[in-house]
């Protein structure tokens, strides 16, 4: 896994986290869901890129 690809998916995560704290914050649920998607999807990245790793 490339050190790019690991800082793209911390970086998406944050985004989310972000996201989320603001739908928090604001009471949007939509904005709080969509977040949490944001994190999600970089958590499985992140699962999928160690996977390969562990084949190397």
């Amino acid at each position: 896994m490339g050190l790019d690809d690991k800082i793209r998916n911390a970086a998406e995560d944050l985004q989310g986290k972000g996201k989320e704290s603001a739908g928090k914050a604001t009471d949007d649920e939509s904005l709080e869901h969509e977040g949490q998607a944001d994190q999600t999807k970089a958590n499985l990245k992140q699962a999928g890129e160690n996977v390969k790793d562990a084949f190397k």
